[in-house]
């Protein structure tokens, strides 16, 4: 009779259906010494629940926290930046001062030869601009060929 009811929650400790007062039935069941024969391969499983309870953690754990290592990787962390951001600014300022002899020029001549060198390759960049313009009006034509205009072709409807 008992060992039904046994069966019964076990089945539903399988599928974790069980309360807790259920589990803890199933429990006292097991580590007594009236178990049913066929129930018997289920006391190993709810003895080493009983065993692991009992046992105590026995070594101690150090308290040592490493605020030292944090402390040593920030500063050296902001060593880097400073030292990132002076490389920055030492050679960004020496391109500075390059930049401002730009498009300046000691001989006429000279400047002249820039100046139609600069107007040339503006002139064919515009060249290219143009013959775009010219594919897109043969591309409007095309279109009113094909797609005629009703407006147009109406004869005063």
């Amino acid at each position: 009779m008992e060992s039904d009811r046994i069966e019964i929650i076990l089945e539903k400790y399988f599928h974790g259906e069980t309360s807790i007062a259920e589990e803890r039935e199933l429990k006292n069941y097991f580590s007594s010494m009236d178990v049913a024969q066929h129930l018997e391969q289920y006391r190993t499983i709810f003895g080493y629940f009983s065993q692991a309870k009992e046992q105590q953690f026995a070594q101690e754990i150090p308290q040592q926290t490493k605020k030292r290592n944090v402390a040593w990787l920030s500063i050296a962390a902001s060593v880097v930046v400073l030292l990132g951001i002076g490389t920055y600014a030492y050679f960004s300022r020496d391109n500075a001062i390059e930049k401002k002899d730009l498009g300046t020029y000691n001989d006429p001549e000279e400047a002249f030869r820039a100046t139609q060198q600069a107007l040339l390759l503006l002139s064919d960049n515009v060249k290219v601009g143009i013959e775009s313009a010219q594919y897109i009006q043969e591309y409007q034509i095309a279109k009113d060929k094909i797609f005629v205009n009703p407006k147009k072709h109406s004869g005063g409807l």
